[in-house]
């Protein structure tokens, strides 16, 4: 412990564990801690059964048709990583146009912009020039573009169109789906990450307690556990280790599910994103359901986990996702929590401690990835550089 480290780690969530493995592949002495017996932190996947209802302290034990306890993996709060970067197409000419322009699209090539400016036609009037509907739009923007809110609509279309032509690019890469998700939960990625940093000579201590973050003149400067400090120039970590750092910004209502069947009307799919656009339910935030099943290795033969989750916009968290449960009926057992959206106060650029975001509302993981790009940069000043990532992995494991 009584060392000198490049950067110190504090917090096993995905977002730490990532930024861990890109910073020991870039030659950085990393040192990571965390106070939990387990990785995953916030986002950890809760095994056996019997483990996930003690955290909601819901009396007794699992019903003996849910099968063993341990055939279950449950995310607290799983994210489908999108498989080049479920739904069905709308069989409209107008949308198969649109759809056609943004496959050809290419922003270094006028010749496909067929009179629009990447760079200064909003996107409003991009889905104008194509006729598109307002449900139409709804689903564009937040399925398949993924935002969250409507104001991307009056910004430079370049963007948006690029997002969509990902998603389709995904969807052409593996058939009906253009997510990806991890046999076992999410649980896995994390230590994937950590594994990737101890090849790199990464340090990892689970179930360490940390007594305080040093900081002198401003700066950090080490982290003291168990009596002994760890020196570095650089701190990560969640905002639970530094919640006089961080500010609420808002609620996420999140509701996992057991069933005993797939989603209706979803042609009994094993897994399915389903996001419900804000403006179909009089909403400000969109409604997001995940779906998965004992196909992924995370739940009993025959047993479905949909976990529904929204951002928080009145005193009645549970009423505003309604419109989702009741498309999961039956639902076997509920498991509900409301937690904070944290953020950090500063950049870190000062202090030299860098804080990540909560996890919100979304099932995808593009929000997390642009955390990790951010502090990546506002941590070494330059861009992340994902070739690069490659071409260092591949000195140590080969081609893929």
């Amino acid at each position: 412990m009584n060392e000198e480290y490049d950067v110190i780690v504090l917090g096993t969530g995905l977002t730490e564990c990532i930024l861990s493995g890109i910073m020991s592949v870039n030659g950085k002495k990393v040192l990571h801690m965390d106070r939990n017996p387990y990785y995953g932190g916030e986002s950890a996947s809760i095994t056996p059964l019997e483990d996930l209802y003690k955290r909601f302290k819901i009396p007794g034990a699992p019903p003996a048709s849910m099968g063993r306890g341990r055939d279950w993996n449950v995310d607290l709060i799983p994210k489908f990583l999108m498989a080049n970067g479920l739904m069905g197409l709308f069989e409209k000419r107008r949308f198969r146009k649109f759809l056609v322009y943004v496959a050809n699209f290419d922003e270094n090539d006028p010749r496909t912009f067929e009179g629009i400016d990447p760079k200064k036609t909003a996107m409003r009037e991009v889905y104008k020039k194509f006729d598109l509907g307002q449900d139409v739009i709804d689903f564009t923007g937040h399925a398949l573009a993924l935002y969250r809110t409507d104001d991307y609509l009056d910004q430079p279309c370049c963007e948006t169109i690029n997002r969509i032509k990902l998603y389709s690019e995904s969807l052409a890469r593996y058939g009906k789906s253009p997510y990806l998700y991890p046999l076992y939960g999410l649980g896995e990625l994390p230590q994937g990450f950590a594994r990737l940093s101890a090849i790199y000579g990464g340090t990892y201590m689970l179930n360490k307690p940390i007594e305080e973050i040093i900081v002198q003149d401003g700066k950090v400067i080490g982290v003291k556990s168990e009596g002994e400090v760890a020196r570095c120039k650089q701190l990560i970590c969640d905002p639970s280790y530094v919640k006089d750092r961080v500010e609420k910004v808002g609620q996420v209502v999140r509701v996992i599910c057991i069933l005993s069947h797939p989603i209706k009307n979803t042609n009994d799919a094993n897994s399915c994103q389903i996001i419900i656009p804000q403006n179909q339910v009089n909403r400000k935030s969109d409604i997001y359901v995940c779906m998965i099943s004992s196909a992924h290795n995370v739940a009993a033969q025959g047993k479905y986990i949909a976990i529904v989750s929204t951002t928080v916009e009145t005193k009645e968290p549970e009423k505003e996702i309604r419109p989702a449960l009741e498309l999961l009926e039956p639902i076997e057992q509920k498991f509900v929590s409301i937690s904070d959206l944290l953020v950090p106060k500063d950049l870190g650029t000062e202090s030299q401690i860098f804080i990540s975001r909560t996890y919100d509302a979304t099932t995808h993981f593009e929000t997390t990835c642009d955390d990790i790009k951010d502090i990546y940069k506002r941590m070494t000043g330059s861009e992340f550089d994902f070739e690069e990532m490659k071409r260092k992995k591949n000195d140590i494991y080969g081609e893929d």
